[in-house]
């Protein structure tokens, strides 16, 4: 008895010594790559776009008024840009001031950081190429990689970028002292691992080209390709779905998005429209996180948006859902 107990000792306390270490590799593997300096391509862009200039003279502006009204429109696309198609204050509030991107306590707590002018900002004094590096490369001033799921953003134009930052500079002040990020256990192994991957790694930070303009506004495949790309964050690159990489544990896998007879081969437009619409399924079944989130913001798209979206899903290869 004493003999097996012995056994059964030591096999614990090697298991023990096994676990600790690697937790010890998976510490400083996460703190190698949060520590890397990324060089990310320098961009410059006007904020806000001006008019084009046979505009200014089609409406026979003056300066001082074709300004106040190029801004005023980057106000209003700003607006609907966060309102509908990015999301923004999902991560940093409904005001802007800060916001939870993760709380639970084996992963870490990230919070959105301030994106106002108020105390504790973390924009304040960003110029175009700063909102370039964290927005579309997941990449901070200084070149260390943020906690941002860049990759959602990385097909954003100059100009829609452009109109956000006329939006957020809009905005009414707060004053919010955010706490940088920490990571639970979990947390750090999963990156350590690559279950959780940085968007600097992921987008390829060198130099990554931009479109200027957004397509545009119409039911074109085009547009429905450009507006689908905060979709691959959680469905994929090819949109077939899956478990998602990175999210909560407790998501059900990703949809699929392609017109496999798995995804939505069988869908009408209609019964698309009516799921981002209302958050519930054809058969009446309620959407779970974090699709019931988005929901919030897909619903406030413009017919010619979800027309747009719904003709590049019908265009993409179908793939069926991975059992």
């Amino acid at each position: 008895m004493r003999t097996a107990l012995k056994i059964v000792g030591n096999a614990l306390a090697g298991l023990a010594v096994v676990a600790v270490g690697f937790y010890l590799w998976a510490s400083h593997a996460t703190a190698r790559k949060l520590a890397h300096v990324y060089h990310v391509h320098t961009v410059d862009f006007p904020i806000p776009f001006p008019l084009a200039p046979e505009e200014v003279a089609r409406r026979k502006l003056t300066p001082g008024a074709a300004d106040s009204i190029a801004r005023e429109e980057a106000l209003a696309r700003g607006r609907h840009l966060i309102a509908s198609r990015y999301a923004c204050t999902g991560c940093h509030g409904a005001r802007l001031g800060g916001g939870t991107m993760v709380d639970a306590p084996p992963i870490g707590r990230i919070l959105g950081p301030n994106l106002t002018a108020g105390r504790g900002s973390r924009t304040v004094g960003f110029q175009a190429a700063d909102f370039d590096r964290i927005v579309r490369h997941g990449v901070k001033p200084g070149g260390l990689p943020a906690l941002m799921p860049s990759v959602d953003f990385r097909m954003m134009s100059d100009q829609e970028l452009s109109d956000i930052i006329v939006y957020l500079r809009a905005q009414p002040p707060v004053d919010s002292l955010v706490p940088p990020p920490t990571l639970g256990p979990l947390g750090k192994i999963l990156i350590a691992t690559g279950k959780i991957q940085l968007s600097a790694d992921l987008i390829a930070a060198e130099a990554v080209p931009h479109e200027v303009l957004p397509p545009p506004t119409a039911p074109t495949v085009a547009f429905g390709r450009h507006l689908a790309a905060t979709c691959t964050g959680c469905h994929g690159a090819n949109l077939a779905g899956g478990p998602i990489r990175g999210g909560d544990p407790s998501w059900p896998p990703a949809a699929n998005l392609t017109p496999d007879a798995s995804g939505l081969g069988g869908w009408t437009f209609e019964q698309f429209t009516a799921l981002l619409k209302r958050a519930k399924r054809p058969d009446g079944r309620s959407l779970a996180e974090p699709m019931v989130d988005v929901t919030t913001r897909v619903r406030n798209m413009t017919d010619v948006e979800l027309a747009a979206l719904w003709q590049f899903l019908r265009s993409i290869p179908a793939v069926p859902t991975r059992k």
